[in-house]
């Protein structure tokens, strides 16, 4: 009887082990989870961020290549034809200058009275 008793401490002592190991190791393993998800997480972050420079980057080179360039063609056209007009052709005043009509806002003696 006393070997019996002494097979099932025995038994009973290797299951408490058994048990105490699978929680250790079960431990260690959520751990390494842990730091796997971190270092996925650093690495995406990273991934991220490099793709978002390359984006800029290539928005650059994009906008480099379709520079707007000013139509100096049309532009010295009208000049030229504005410069036909001789004097007329001023925006300010014109050969006859300003007309006083055009001065008094509505009123016709000084000051408005």
């Amino acid at each position: 009887m006393a070997g019996s008793i002494s097979l099932t401490a025995a038994a009973a002592a290797a299951t408490v082990a058994g048990t105490a190991f699978s929680v250790y190791s079960g431990m260690q393993n959520a751990e390494a989870q842990k730091k796997g998800l971190a270092m996925q997480a650093a690495a995406q972050k990273s991934a991220e961020a490099s793709a978002l420079k390359q984006e800029q980057s290539s928005q650059q080179a994009v906008n480099r290549a379709n520079q707007k360039q000013p139509d100096t063609a049309s532009i010295l056209a009208a000049a030229q034809e504005d410069s036909k007009g001789g004097v007329a052709s001023t925006m300010l005043t014109g050969p006859s200058g300003v007309d006083t009509s055009n001065l008094t806002l509505g009123k016709s003696t000084l000051l408005g009275s």
